[in-house]
């Protein structure tokens, strides 16, 4: 994902050629917001819980989960048939700022995905829970980081890739459009789940920081 953003999504396996690629572009783009999001409703929970071997359904689903986001991210970047066109490309100090940006969005989405626990964020919460016999242990509700700052710190950050690229095309354009759209409006559903999980503690949380635009405070 990292690679193919930064070339714009101008250098891909997928081979479709136009005007289909756009239709099978199409496609990868919405199988990711729709999978992603459809795993976690009740259903999808059910789901998750049959994928894994018999018996540890309930404490694999969070390694179920971030395997089959992993197997979509993969299929998203890796299968795209790339336009050929490039509108923009950056040159010499323009390269330096854009990729210094670029690079400082993906360490705010590190930093985020740490705050908010990175075994639930790559999976492993699943597997060591497994190798101790145990149910899974799920972190508290993040605070910490940029989770004083904002609410969706990884969506916000993630989204932040999206648009400090160094090559421009429309097939960056379309890419970044789409998973900015899922997220600011993703969380949504996600803060549902949080309400329902930790009632008055994330609604006095929300009240005081905002969803995804830090307050910006006057100086005293």
């Amino acid at each position: 994902m990292m690679l193919a953003m930064l070339f714009g999504m101008s250098r891909s396996l997928g081979t479709v050629p136009a005007p289909w690629n756009w239709v099978a572009n199409a496609a990868l783009l919405a199988q990711f917001p729709l999978l992603h999001s459809a795993l976690l409703t009740s259903r999808g929970r059910r789901l998750l819980g049959w994928l894994a071997p018999a018996g540890a359904g309930t404490t694999l689903a969070p390694t179920t989960y971030a395997t089959i986001a992993g197997l979509q991210t993969l299929a998203l970047f890796a299968l795209w048939s790339p336009s050929g066109v490039v509108w923009w490309r950056a040159q010499g100090v323009a390269l330096v700022m854009m990729l210094a940006l670029y690079t400082t969005s993906w360490l705010l989405l590190g930093w985020s995905m740490h705050s908010a626990g990175l075994g639930l964020q790559t999976g492993s919460l699943g597997w060591t829970a497994l190798l101790r016999g145990r149910s899974p242990r799920y972190p508290p509700m993040p605070r910490k980081g940029l989770f004083r700052l904002i609410r969706q710190p990884i969506y916000v950050t993630f989204a932040l890739t999206l648009w400090t690229v160094p090559i421009w095309t429309p097939d960056q354009l379309m890419v970044a459009l789409v998973l900015t759209a899922y997220c600011v409006l993703g969380p949504r559903f996600k803060e549902r789940r949080y309400r329902r999980t930790y009632g008055q503690d994330f609604e006095d949380y929300s009240r005081r920081v905002p969803y995804w635009v830090p307050r910006v405070r006057p100086v005293r």
